[in-house]
């Protein structure tokens, strides 16, 4: 590696953005609560689904994005 490919490699910024398994863990879940909500509209659910989705979109999603 010459001296101007190392220079410039440390110039590249990195990344703030770090994703580790407690991350996937909540976007997972949160696909899994969404869904479900939609299979629970499907069959007419009118309380459980909203919940759901509101539980996926608005908590678990976030919460696997900004952890």
């Amino acid at each position: 590696m010459s001296a101007q490919n190392a220079k410039t490699r440390s110039l590249i910024p990195q990344s703030s953005l770090r994703f580790s398994p407690i991350n996937g863990i909540f976007l997972a879940l949160g696909f899994a609560a969404i869904t479900a909500a939609y299979v629970l509209l499907a069959r007419g659910s009118t309380v459980s689904a909203p919940l759901l989705l509101v539980l996926g979109y608005g908590v678990l999603i976030p919460l696997g994005i900004i952890l």
